[in-house]
């Protein structure tokens, strides 16, 4: 039957080819769609890393007119000691510009044993930052006040930036950085990975430096933790308080979890627009399969009118064109496969190879629960014609 089938198939190639091609570019379209959706959830699935509510983040630019270094330094350690003495901060602490969900970033790298580690996102904050974002230490310890004044180069890093330099091994008290390297940093402690870029981002690697006195000018960020009856009239404390050191200045105060909304949806626009190709592709396959199966109707009234006066049931009809249709989705899958293990094998997009396996099976099951759908209804029309009618007609 089926030889049968592949021969009629073969004879009406170039009728074909269309809807093949068609299918074809709806299953790499809907293979894209499933990766980036399979892998945004896997990444939704893990965890955050901080506790961003009630986290707010005061935007500053540095306005001080005094030069005098102890100075500056007076005026930013006041400062901070007036915010945490305010009845609704919980905490408080100074960080670097690139704080989660900020869509800003601080690249750095360096060599260790040869070789070239690269794309490390470089923070730098002071000791309250793990009370004040929540985060976690999986091993070792976070900064304390010692740290902030030592000049002893120390430096936290995140999960996946250990897991990338020094695998399984231990990496406390490991030292980063070539061997020729004076400025090598010792690793005192490894942070739980937080996803800075929202919810649908992996974590990538991380350096959490502590800050020196010289920062303060460049930072431009404080980090607050508020308790939950803090609202708007508190915020208007908070902003006068910061106008009222830094005459002048651009203060801006923003809450993390808004910040984390506006990211989210910005990550998710290249999915969406995706997946409104794919449904227009998906409309057009389906538009394809109705035509081409009711044009093959029309046209083959006689030969389906033959069978069903020999004796052919009706079900019998209707299996063969849907056959027909499962069989032309099967060879453009296949072709389709042979470009879609392109993705893991040469690591497109650096996704994990069980994205792209997972994606292709998911697209393969759209695609013939797709083909089967349309082809059924075309097949109970064939089924329904009358041997007579078809006879006579022929």
């Amino acid at each position: 039957m089926f030889k049968h089938l592949f021969k009629m198939i073969w004879n009406k190639k170039k009728q074909n080819s269309l809807l093949m091609v068609e299918i074809l570019l709806s299953f790499m379209v809907i293979f894209g769609v499933f990766s980036f959706a399979i892998n945004s959830y896997n990444n939704y699935a893990k965890p955050m890393g901080i506790n961003y509510d009630k986290v707010w983040a005061i935007s500053y630019n540095h306005t001080l007119e005094t030069t005098n270094a102890d100075s500056v330094t007076l005026v930013y350690q006041t400062l901070l000691r007036n915010i945490k003495a305010l009845p609704l901060v919980v905490d408080a602490g100074y960080a670097s510009s690139n704080i989660p969900f900020s869509n800003n970033h601080m690249s750095t790298g360096f060599k260790i044993k040869g070789r070239e580690i690269s794309n490390v996102n470089n923070f730098f904050m002071d000791e309250n930052y793990l009370k004040v974002m929540g985060a976690k230490m999986v091993s070792g310890r976070w900064y304390n006040k010692a740290d902030m004044v030592s000049k002893a180069n120390v430096v936290v890093i995140n999960e996946t930036l250990k897991e990338k330099v020094f695998g399984k091994g231990e990496a406390l008290g490991k030292l980063l950085g070539s061997d020729d390297d004076k400025n090598k940093r010792k690793v005192i402690g490894i942070i739980a990975d937080i996803k800075n870029d929202g919810d649908y981002q992996k974590a990538a690697p991380g350096l959490f430096n502590a800050h020196d006195t010289a920062a303060y000018k460049w930072m431009g960020k404080i980090l607050v933790k508020v308790a939950p009856e803090a609202d708007a009239n508190f915020e208007g404390k908070l902003y006068k308080l910061m106008s009222n050191t830094f005459k002048n200045s651009n203060i801006e105060i923003e809450h993390l979890d808004n910040k984390l909304t506006a990211y989210n949806k910005f990550t998710l626009v290249p999915l969406i627009i995706l997946s409104i190709v794919a449904a227009f592709l998906i409309i057009n396959v389906a538009l394809g399969i109705f035509g081409v199966l009711w044009y093959n109707i029309n046209k083959r009234k006689g030969e389906i009118g033959l069978r069903r006066a020999i004796g052919a049931p009706g079900n019998a009809v209707s299996a063969q064109l849907v056959y027909e249709a499962l069989i032309l989705a099967t060879l453009s899958l296949v072709l389709g496969a042979v470009f879609a293990v392109q993705f893991p094998l040469l690591n497109v997009f650096d996704l994990p190879a069980s994205v792209y396996l997972l994606a292709l099976l998911f697209a393969a099951i759209f695609i013939y629960t797709l083909v089967l759908i349309c082809s059924l209804y075309p097949g109970k029309q064939a089924a329904a014609i009358y041997p007579a009618v078809a006879l006579h007609e022929e």
